[in-house]
């Protein structure tokens, strides 16, 4: 009898305590007994009720021939027979039902068909045959008494399939969303169970060489303990279907990782005999080879082209489509959205639209105001001296009339193919072309792309096509709003240099009249020192107002730094400054002191600005007074005038709107506006009660010191 066998059923012996000639009921017979009965109840369970899918018939078999399994446990646990093959043999059904179960989840029939992916019908195949090994040599040394393997590899053979079981479970739970995992959590856990107590089991055995008592009395247990679980799901999945979706990066990712450990075991098995049979070099040459060996699963790992090859096979082999569209539009749409100054957005929508064909080079050429094609962005191409595609050209008319793009390829090969069009020798010079792209916003033509040969050799077919087109479309409606943006930035600048100069024409009218009245009166006054002295004044003040004007041209975007000023004598100087009009400014003001903080030829223009306004709305024979208020944290300016009134329309909809006054050609319509943000700028608030024939009031509150 081979070895294995032999200490395999002394260990069962001695794990369920008893002799040949013992029939006495352990804790192991009973586990696993009661692991049957409930196993047959949950499988009658099933079949009563819920054989109408895929999932539902594996669930029934697997737990039909885990009843099965755990029944022959307990059988020859209490009467010594049948022979440990039949059980183990068993066992390795067992676990094939799982796994089918597994596959059921992910959609991957455990018997192939001609129906399904090749590569699906190799991974099947692939665990069918194993399994079926692992069945073969046990029944072969079981009823020849002949040992095919050692102990140790079925040992490891039964580890691993536990650890695959466990790692097709995870990308199961990873893969399904919120409420399919619902549906499975039950079932998760059920089958998560059994293939950790049973990677746990055989590790250990493994490690001590021997089966740990405790746990294989336990085992039948444990899996009865989780069996209502399973029936728990087959009841969810009338209100929830079980429905698991597994992704390409999943599947990328997990078979870069099986690879990586295919790699790791043989290079492993490689040193193992370096240091065996190498002699004394032998831990040398086995360091020396595993160093080597790092090194170049390191290199292949961070190869693109290694990745993108892999990308390609798992694409065209595993899914029915080559393409996650949901995963490709989320990524374009990420790139194009936080396209940042280090790599501008030309140049993002070259590298989306290159990386769809595992390409990292190209060019992208967009219309001009003209109608010709320059060129907006290069990535990993040469700069090209003229860079213009004529309006007039034959590609671009090609592209008006037909929305494909060009495999410069096929064109080299037959140029028949696209009605012998004429290539831009700009586009066929450059170092590796190979797809034209044109880039449409709706059905006008904005722009081309052209991408260079990609890592490694792609056949394109419709589906590459077209998921090229809808991204291209997607790029250009943001190239679009870019330039749009820009447009509208450009638009923006020169109405804030309109502004600016309407508010100066604002205020240079304001000085001509001051200007043009002391013109007027000169010769009638000029012998009156008072005039002559207010003449003076008068100048002087115009000389700082037009020098404040020219700074403000020279430094439109300069602030001036607010000062603290005393309000009290700066409205003095205001209406000063505005007593040479009728009707005469009257002014009350408070005794204490009030500090604010502003720029003071900025204040004094706003507070002039709201004078002159009461001036020229009231009678020569009208009031105009000025008076003043505090509060905690504000002082309140209030300008009020006996003039001809505003309606609530006005005050609602026009007042602070620039360019709108009542006063004909001699208004502009900007000193309310002025005033008003001015005194936001500050923090305060400007507002208006009026009746019309009765006269109005301005509330002017500014934030204290």
């Amino acid at each position: 009898m081979p070895l294995f066998v032999y200490s395999r059923e002394l260990n069962e012996a001695a794990a369920l305590g008893k002799l040949k000639n013992t029939m006495d009921i352990t804790f192991g017979t009973l586990s696993h007994a009661v692991g049957f009965s409930i196993y047959f109840l949950v499988s009658a369970f099933i079949a009563k009720s819920y054989l109408r899918r895929n999932t539902d018939r594996s669930l029934f078999l697997a737990a039909l021939i885990t009843c099965l399994w755990l029944g022959l446990l307990a059988y020859q646990s209490y009467y010594n027979t049948p022979p440990f093959y039949i059980r183990y043999s068993v066992e390795i059904i067992r676990n094939a039902a799982w796994f089918g179960v597994l596959y059921a989840l992910l959609g991957i029939k455990f018997v192939p068909n001609s129906n399904i992916e090749t590569s699906r019908r190799y991974l099947s195949l692939g665990s069918m045959i194993t399994l079926l090994l692992m069945l073969v040599v046990t029944l072969i040394e079981g009823i020849a008494d002949i040992e095919l393997v050692s102990g140790k590899i079925l040992l490891g053979g039964q580890i691993a399939l536990s650890l695959v079981g466990l790692i097709l479970l995870e990308q199961i739970w990873r893969n399904a969303n919120i409420y399919g995992r619902s549906s499975i959590k039950y079932l998760s856990v059920a089958v998560g169970a059994i293939f950790g107590y049973d990677f746990l089991l055989y590790a250990d055995a493994f490690l001590f060489q021997e089966i740990s008592t405790p746990m294989w009395d336990s085992r039948g247990a444990v899996n009865a303990v989780v069996a209502p679980l399973i029936a728990l799901t087959m009841i969810n999945s009338r209100k929830q279907p079980i429905d698991v979706q597994v992704s390409r990066q999943v599947i990328f990712y997990t078979g870069t990782l099986v690879l990586a450990g295919a790699y790791l075991l043989i290079i492993s098995i490689g040193g193992y005999y370096l240091r065996t049979f190498g002699g004394t070099w032998g831990d040398a040459l086995q360091i020396l080879f595993f160093f080597t060996a790092a090194t170049i699963l390191t290199l292949l790992l961070s190869s693109p082209k290694l990745r993108s090859r892999l990308m390609v096979f798992i694409s065209q082999n595993f899914f029915h489509y080559k393409y996650d569209y949901r995963e490709e539009w989320l990524k374009s749409t990420k790139t194009l959205s936080f396209s940042t100054s280090e790599e501008e957005l030309p140049v993002s929508i070259i590298r989306i639209l290159a990386k769809l064909v595992e390409s990292n080079a190209g060019i992208l050429w967009c219309k001009d105001d003209v109608g010709n094609f320059s060129i907006r962005g290069y990535l990993n191409s040469p700069t090209i001296k003229h860079d213009i595609i004529d309006a007039n050209s034959e590609v671009l008319e090609y592209f008006n009339e037909h929305d494909w793009i060009i495999n410069l390829n096929e064109y080299i090969k037959d140029p028949t193919t696209y009605n012998l069009l004429e290539i831009p020798d700009i586009i066929l010079n450059h170092p590796s072309p190979w797809l034209i792209i044109p880039l449409f916003l709706g059905n006008e033509l904005m722009g081309l792309a052209l991408v260079a040969q990609p890592y490694t050799r792609m056949e394109l077919n419709w589906e590459n096509y077209d998921l090229i087109k809808v991204v291209s479309r997607q790029a250009c409606s943001y190239l679009s709003q870019s330039q749009s943006q820009e447009r509208l930035a450009e638009a923006k600048q020169f109405e804030a240099v309109n502004r600016t100069s309407a508010f100066m024409v604002h205020d240079l009218k304001t000085i001509i009249a001051q200007l043009s009245l002391l013109v007027k009166n000169a010769n009638k006054h000029k012998s009156n020192p008072e005039f002559v002295d207010d003449m003076i004044s008068t100048t002087e003040h115009a000389v700082q107002k037009m020098g404040y004007l020219l700074k403000q041209i020279r430094n439109p975007n300069e602030e001036e730094i607010p000062e603290l000023i005393e309000l009290g004598p700066l409205i003095e100087d205001v209406v000063l400054h505005h007593s040479k009009s009728l009707p005469t400014p009257q002014i009350e003001l408070p005794q204490d002191k009030i500090l604010i903080k502003s720029s003071k030829e900025q204040l004094h223009t706003v507070l002039g600005h709201l004078i002159q306004n009461a001036q020229d709305a009231t009678d020569k024979d009208g009031d105009v007074i000025i008076s003043v208020k505090t509060t905690p944290g504000f002082v309140v300016l209030f300008i009020q005038d006996t003039g001809i009134g505003m309606s609530e329309d006005f005050i609602k909809h026009h007042l602070f709107k620039p360019f709108e006054s009542t006063k004909g050609l001699t208004g502009m319509g900007i000193g309310a506006y002025q005033s008003r943000e001015y005194i936001k700028k500050l923090g305060g608030a400007v507002d208006v009660t009026s009746q019309e024939g009765i006269g109005s009031c301005f509330s002017v509150k500014i934030p204290t010191v």
